[in-house]
């Protein structure tokens, strides 16, 4: 049992048609963790890890990964503002490279930048309490990653499906 870490379009092509992926936040005291439907078009926020030690994370996240029968992880990788790689994304991918072995799923990593400012925005807007905001921001920024890969994996579908039309709609012997 091995996971394995693939770039964005190899995991998109890996996946089964209808099964659910996971998105992951992982901060430093908890892990957010998102899911997607059958279909992959939606997020939504599943559940916060507390962080412990490593094996009792894992513990949880694997729990997790079996009870919904996920089929990949996308996993926000937390780059600078310039795209540079700094100590929290070298924690980010540490944490793949520990968990790879103890799972039998692909993992990709999803550009995070700005994902908990834009889920904290949106919760001040909502008036949410401090506390209470504490309580949601990772699972929805887990959310917010793993919406944006949906998005994606959507996007690149249709391409695929107007270029296969654009090709059924040449004239025979015309290129």
């Amino acid at each position: 049992m091995t996971g394995t870490i693939l770039d964005f379009a190899e995991l998109q092509q890996a996946l089964p048609p209808a099964a659910a992926v996971i998105g992951l936040d992982l901060g430093t005291k908890t892990i957010g963790v998102a899911i997607s439907d059958l279909g992959r078009r939606i997020a939504s926020p599943l559940v916060l890890i507390n962080r412990v030690k490593f094996t009792q994370d894992v513990e949880a996240l694997t729990k997790v990964i079996g009870q919904r029968q996920v089929a990949g992880i996308i996993i926000g990788l937390p780059l600078n503002m310039d795209g540079s790689e700094g100590p929290r994304a070298q924690a980010t991918r540490a944490f793949v490279r520990n968990l790879l072995p103890k799972i039998d799923i692909s993992v990709s990593f999803w550009d995070e930048r700005l994902s908990t400012v834009a889920v904290t925005r949106t919760l001040l807007e909502a008036d949410t309490s401090r506390k209470r905001r504490g309580e949601l921001v990772d699972k929805m920024a887990a959310a917010f990653i793993l919406q944006g890969a949906l998005d994606r994996m959507q996007k690149i579908t249709r391409d695929i499906q107007d270029a296969r039309d654009l090709e059924d709609d040449q004239p025979f012997g015309q290129m």
